[in-house]
């Protein structure tokens, strides 16, 4: 196996933290111009919780008001971060 160079960061929330290592190449790879590295990673955890929450509202089972809801607020913080609503940088609209 080829050695491959990682990159690994701690994430803090509330009270607890954890850390995730990632090849580097690919934080260069889904990275935009010069872009760090928490930047990086930010947009890539920003896209991952909105793709999920989709997929759970609108092909999932078992949806309520409170899930829609979060899913709704996770799509305006996902705009106001790039610009674009997520069917628009994702090419998947209902």
């Amino acid at each position: 196996m080829t050695d491959v160079d990682t990159v690994t960061v701690s994430i803090e929330a509330d009270d607890s933290t954890d850390e995730v290592t990632i090849p580097a190449g690919l934080l260069d790879l889904v990275a935009e111009g010069d872009q760090t590295t928490a930047e990086t990673i930010g947009d890539v955890a920003l896209l991952s919780f909105a793709s999920r929450a989709h997929h759970v509202v609108h092909h999932g089972e078992g949806s309520d008001e409170e899930l829609e809801a979060q899913e709704e607020r996770v799509m305006e913080l996902f705009e106001e971060r790039f610009g674009v609503t997520f069917g628009e940088a994702t090419g998947h609209q209902h």
